[in-house]
């Protein structure tokens, strides 16, 4: 992912323009997937806590489809359309969440001290917002690459006939 920030789009060729691109949402694929790990890891942690305030026991079996699906209902970030995906718990970040996640005890957070539990929350909070920022990061590069896609179609420069042979 780091060299290609340098890359001006401009000075590519149209196959190498292409092919960037794709290695970036393959990267941006990785990405978010990782960051959804995060957030639910981060939704369990929540709902531990609010457990122990409330005393109300949590069911996961009952409880778990509310607990994942909380910050669905006022999340932003920027909307990308949905495209096929490849499996992505091999890849590096996915291992070193599970990594993180197994040396703070996160399979367990019922076990965890209000202490231990604030650590891996904070853990996970870095871990997620290096992600954001690694994708907000990924996102204006892949713009970049589509606007000089863009441009190129518009400018003559490359054929939509000729997109359709490549397919």
């Amino acid at each position: 992912m780091d060299n290609t920030q340098t890359i001006d789009p401009a000075e590519l060729s149209l196959d190498e323009l292409r092919a960037l691109r794709n290695e970036l949402q393959l990267d941006d694929d990785a990405l978010s997937y990782v960051r959804r790990l995060v957030q639910a890891q981060l939704d369990l942690v929540n709902a531990e806590r609010r457990q122990r305030v409330t005393g109300h026991e949590l069911n996961v079996a009952e409880d778990l489809p509310v607990i994942l699906g909380q910050h669905l209902t006022g999340g932003g970030g920027l909307a990308r359309p949905p495209r096929p995906t490849d499996d992505a718990s091999e890849h590096p970040l996915s291992l070193e969440l599970d990594d993180l996640c197994s040396r703070l005890g996160a399979n367990h957070v019922e076990k965890l001290s209000d202490e231990e539990l604030d650590t891996l929350s904070s853990a996970l909070d870095g871990f997620e917002h290096l992600r954001s920022q690694e994708r907000h990061e990924l996102f204006a590069r892949l713009d970049a690459l589509s606007a000089e896609l863009v441009r190129r179609y518009r400018d003559g420069e490359a054929s939509v006939d000729g997109l359709l042979a490549d397919e």
